[in-house]
């Protein structure tokens, strides 16, 4: 089996560039329809916060955006493939506690997906108010975000191929609204000096407040790194630079605007909508709300990645992933496409509208953007970048960061503690399913293999027991091909002897990298116990049935095993024996011996098991060819029961 190849997509392509357009900048290209409205928050316009302002988002774009994401983090590519699984993959053998940024990164990144529908499509449709301000905006919102989840099930290629064509007229909109708003306060461009950035934060009375609202302009920043893999780095780069002179000139001609406006209160007021033309308003609104749905599908598209890239490194349960187009990297989760949209509607129902939204926006990004900053310090290490370069890097954007952190923070009572919360529960979620199974692996024992060549030969011949199956496949965990685990051995020869042909040992390691597909076959004992490993990518689907029958094909082809039943009758007419999949429930019998907190992990690890997939599904194996054994992992010892025996 080959690794798959990159996509001509990836290479510097126009398809590239507009793909990417449509599948990287959804998230920061609608950003301007309520940075600037956040920022100045329904209050006096004052002249002196508008150029302070405007200095911050054109540099937040430049020292976040375009310098730590794209020009440094985009270089963190494992095969072609960004977002902070791929880059916890990079560089998780480490350290262990590596797991912990990831986790955290991976959950807020995932809360961020349940608010960007949210505030973009509600900003967008509250256009409306400037025209037909009796029109009610909340149920069209609603309407427009459930018509947007329920198409999920069905792919979204055909929708896919005019995302980049849309978003190009989107970005070009607002690039020519903003350019030609600009003649009326060209004074807008001494806002590139840094100089007017730094003076309003250190002078403007609410300057954390201030922040957070800043910190929107960039949210879509780890959204551009996460979806790398659909255009490759060079695409990105490139149409980056359209994307930002568009936003500036937006953001720009909006402050423009601001300046006409001076000392005058913004109110209900949001200055994308006020500089356009009276006439191209409704135009305006419906570029806008297309541009939003695009963002928000982008999200939606992007948890279902993050979610089947959680499941492979087993920090989410195994849950059912569709794949509803031939299109590669199209894929559905039901269960977090539910999960989104139930968020979604939360976030809508307690603030109703986006100027109330924006409070709760960015908290949890700005703590993926941190998590990201660690990841990548380990990185550029791993790559050898000089310490003292790593050193800059890290005292540069944690200062940042951590600034647009206390910024948000701010905030925390105004909306940011749904989305904290939201995001917690998740971390809870990841964090319950990863500790457990290191729990369970404690308790796993593992035997040497040759010890038991002998009995397993003799049992594959001994005609007194009955004949279990031909061929006997269990799944193992033992990363040693010299090993077994005992509850492997326990199964074929104690429980209840499993007299079989042929036995196999399957085991699948998941690989640092993501499009992995290859195997090694080892006879162990010839034509009577094979062991396969199948080396598999973090976003490969592990069908381990489908798997296991075409390396089976590959040998009989290759003439390295026989699978003719040896029963007489089947023999004599050369028919295949029967394939039987043992998949062992480890279970923990005594919790009394953990720790409190081992305890509790294990409790909610039991909550999440009845909402994940079964072994046998989890693996895509066909059940009709499988039997499920429970075994005790932790079984008491009868030394610790006090038994007095009477005459």
């Amino acid at each position: 089996m080959k690794t798959h190849k990159h996509h001509d997509t990836h290479k510097l392509s126009f398809a590239g560039l507009l793909i990417s357009l449509g599948i990287i900048f959804g998230d920061i290209g609608t950003s301007p329809l309520y940075v600037i409205k956040a920022i100045f928050n329904k209050g006096t316009i004052e002249e002196n916060l508008i150029l302070g302002s405007l200095s911050c988002v054109f540099w937040t774009l430049t020292l976040q955006t375009t310098i730590k994401y794209v020009w440094i983090t985009l270089n963190a590519d494992n095969k072609g493939e960004g977002g902070i699984l791929s880059l916890y993959s990079l560089v998780r053998k480490k350290a262990k506690w590596l797991i912990i940024p990831a986790i955290v990164g991976a959950s807020t990144l995932l809360a961020d997906g349940m608010i960007t529908p949210a505030i973009t499509i509600s900003s967008a449709i509250e256009g409306l108010a400037i025209r037909h301000p009796q029109v009610p905006t909340l149920p069209i919102v609603v309407i427009i975000i459930t018509i947007l989840f329920v198409i999920q099930r069905f792919g979204t290629s055909i929708v896919g191929r005019i995302f980049g064509p849309m978003m190009f007229i989107w970005f070009s909109t607002i690039g020519i609204l903003g350019a030609l708003y600009i003649k009326h306060a060209p004074e807008v461009f001494y806002a590139i000096n840094p100089y007017y950035a730094i003076s309003t934060i250190i002078s403007h009375p609410n300057a954390l407040f201030l922040i957070g609202a800043i910190f929107l302009c960039t949210t879509g920043a780890e959204a551009l790194y996460s979806d790398m893999g659909h255009c490759g780095k060079s695409n990105i780069r490139i149409s980056w630079i359209f994307v930002k002179v568009t936003l500036v000139l937006n953001y720009f001609g909006q402050g423009a605007w601001l300046m006409q406006h001076a000392g005058t209160q913004m109110g209900e007021k949001n200055p994308f909508y006020a500089m356009m033309p009276e006439g191209f308003v409704v135009y305006g609104i419906a570029i806008a709300t297309m541009a939003a749905i695009i963002a928000s599908q982008a999200m939606i598209s992007g948890s279902f990645t993050l979610i089947s890239e959680a499941v492979r490194l087993n920090i989410w349960p195994k849950v059912s992933i569709r794949y509803p187009s031939d299109q590669k990297g199209q894929l559905y989760v039901p269960s977090i496409n539910l999960i989104l949209y139930v968020g979604c509607m939360l976030i809508i129902a307690v603030f109703k509208e986006s100027s109330n939204m924006e409070a709760a926006y960015g908290l949890a990004i700005n703590l993926t953007f941190i998590m990201t900053t660690i990841l990548m310090c380990v990185f550029l290490a791993r790559v050898h970048i000089s310490k003292i370069w790593i050193v800059i890097f890290a005292v540069f954007y944690f200062t940042i960061e951590i600034a647009f952190l206390a910024g948000n923070l701010v905030k925390l009572t105004h909306g940011g503690w749904l989305t904290l919360l939201l995001a917690s529960t998740l971390f809870i979620a990841m964090f319950s399913w990863y500790g457990a199974r290191k729990i369970k692996n404690s308790f796993v024992r593992f035997n040497h293999i040759r010890d038991y060549f002998p009995i397993i030969s003799e049992l594959s011949e001994d005609k007194s027991v009955p004949l279990f199956s031909s061929h006997l496949v269990y799944l193992t965990s033992a990363n040693n091909k010299n090993e077994i685990e005992s509850k492997i051995i326990y199964s074929i020869i104690n429980k209840k002897p499993k007299r079989a042909d042929v036995y196999w040992l399957v085991h699948v390691d998941v690989m640092d990298n993501p499009h992995t597909r290859e195997f090694v076959v080892e006879q162990l004992i010839p034509n009577k116990l094979i062991r396969i490993d199948f080396k598999l990518g973090f976003r490969e689907e592990q069908r381990i049935s489908l798997l296991f029958r075409k390396v089976v094909e590959d040998m009989v082809e290759k003439g390295e095993i026989d699978i003719t039943s040896n029963y007489e009758t089947l023999k004599k007419h050369k028919i295949a024996g029967d394939f039987n999949f043992v998949v062992l429930e480890k279970m923990i019998a005594k919790t009394h011996d953990l720790k409190w907190h081992e305890k509790i992990i294990l409790e909610i690890y039991k909550i999440l098991k009845r909402f994940s997939l079964s072994e046998e599904k989890g693996f895509g194996l066909d059940s009709s060819f499988v039997t499920l054994e429970r075994v005790p992992l932790n079984i008491p010892n009868t030394k610790e029961v006090k038994l007095k025996r009477l005459n």
